[in-house]
């Protein structure tokens, strides 16, 4: 598995507690560093992955709800919410990263994290999400 998996499945492992319990950040890092030990690369992704997502959530939250017909943010489940709070940031934000290559990611993490389902829902949005940047771009 790639450090950038890794660094995607911690910062959801590290997201998912703040949104369900509103767990302390400090807190939830310093749980997930203490429990895997990950090298300074993986945990320097993780960090910019959770800082960008937490810095950013109100406008990541607001493109959620732009793209789910008849769904309110909370109707997600957690994880689906989370992964797909990574893959906008990643999409919006990191312009290094393929979009293709953060809704792939998204859709693998659902695939294992998530229900049954979670990988088609979050296809389904992400790829709502990419195509109404794409017009966007034009």
């Amino acid at each position: 598995m790639g450090n950038r998996r890794v660094s995607r499945e911690l910062a959801l492992q590290v997201l998912f507690p703040i949104d369900l319990v509103n767990a302390n950040l400090e807190e939830s890092l310093k749980f997930i560093w203490e429990m895997y030990h990950p090298n300074q690369e993986i945990w320097d992704f993780t960090l910019s992955l959770v800082e960008g997502v937490m810095l950013n959530l109100t406008e990541i939250n607001t493109i959620i709800k732009e793209h789910t017909d008849n769904w309110s943010l909370e109707r997600i489940n957690h994880i689906d919410r989370n992964i797909l709070r990574i893959a906008i940031f990643e999409i919006l934000y990191r312009e290094d990263i393929p979009r293709s290559v953060s809704i792939n990611e998204a859709i693998e993490l659902a695939k294992k994290y998530g229900t049954e389902n979670s990988f088609i829902f979050v296809n389904g949005i992400l790829g709502k999400v990419n195509k109404s940047i794409f017009k966007r771009e034009r």
